[in-house]
């Protein structure tokens, strides 16, 4: 009988996986569960929501996996960008007591999501994200939970696997993810204080040094050529995550209502810098978006 063998990232993001979350977060979860249905296969939650255990006045972040075979959870036009350019993200809003949840919904396909946090991955936009605590709110049966489990466990595997070799002979575990969530960060056009990841990383220590850890147990050292062509892969996903940045933010203007008001917010939020926003921004919000992006990069709003 074949037997196999326990792996031990996996069991740690299933049991996080499963933890109970607050009632709204599972609320705006059904909302989108029912948007992209009969297709959604599952829900999953991430982000600083996640981390303050607080949705007031801010988005929460979810992801909505498609069956990659059904058609119709998105109009054909949206599909096809989505195809070419995961994922597609939506606003959605849903009533909870005296207030209304909002939440960012990333769009992809379940099984597309699966290699996509592999290893040949060139861009981290999406094992970046998955390596950092995530709860599956909903999943459409036991297998499709099964392989949620393994591409999470697969995501802190491929980033861990990805920064080692910059980090020497004896990395500190806690210091391997900070270092691998700023590497990520310059890979994208993020409006993001300096010390970011440090704060994530600490936020969830004990999690992020049992990870850590597991990943390195056993692994052998990087040598010299290993570390040279990490640094060559880091600066070539530096140039094509910040051109993707670009095309994604130009996407979301057909997918995400209020999202010129949404991109503001979210500089003003981890940069300090404000925007007031005119009408005709709102109106036309990729022109506004490249006639604001020198002066943001500028000010340091945007890296």
């Amino acid at each position: 009988m074949l037997t196999i063998a326990p792996d031990p990232v996996r069991e740690l993001v299933a049991r996080e996986a499963g933890l109970p979350v607050p009632a709204a977060f599972r609320a705006i979860g059904e909302v989108a569960r029912a948007r992209f249905a009969p297709a959604s296969r599952a829900v999953l939650l991430y982000g600083s929501c996640l981390r303050d255990g607080e949705d007031r006045d801010r988005l929460v972040d979810l992801y909505v996996l498609l069956d990659d075979a059904t058609s119709g959870a998105e109009r054909p036009l949206l599909h096809t960008l989505g195809a070419l350019l995961p994922p597609n993200v939506y606003h959605l809003a849903a009533p909870f007591e005296d207030r209304t949840v909002r939440a960012k919904v990333a769009v992809v396909g379940l099984a597309r999501l699966e290699r996509l946090v592999g290893p040949r991955t060139l861009e981290p936009y999406f094992w970046a994200r998955l390596a950092q605590p995530v709860r599956l709110l909903w999943a459409a049966d036991p297998a499709v939970e099964a392989r949620v489990h393994a591409l999470l466990a697969r995501s802190v595997r491929t980033l861990v696997a990805a920064v080692r070799p910059l980090l020497g002979t004896a990395p500190h575990p806690l210091g391997l993810f900070e270092r691998a969530f700023h590497e990520t960060y310059r890979c994208e056009l993020r409006a993001e204080r300096p010390g970011r990841a440090a704060l994530i990383v600490t936020a969830d220590a004990a999690r992020y040094e049992r990870l850590a850890r597991l990943c390195l147990a056993g692994a052998p050292l990087p040598g010299p050529e290993e570390q040279a062509r990490a640094l060559r892969l880091w600066a070539r996903r530096r140039r094509l995550g910040k051109l993707r940045s670009v095309l994604r933010l130009a996407k979301a203007a057909f997918t995400f209502e209020g999202g010129a008001d949404y991109l503001a917010w979210k500089i003003e939020r981890h940069s300090g810098e404000r925007i007031v926003l005119r009408p005709w921004q709102r109106r036309h919000p990729i022109l506004a978006g490249l006639l604001l992006l020198p002066r943001l990069r500028r000010r340091g709003a945007v890296r």
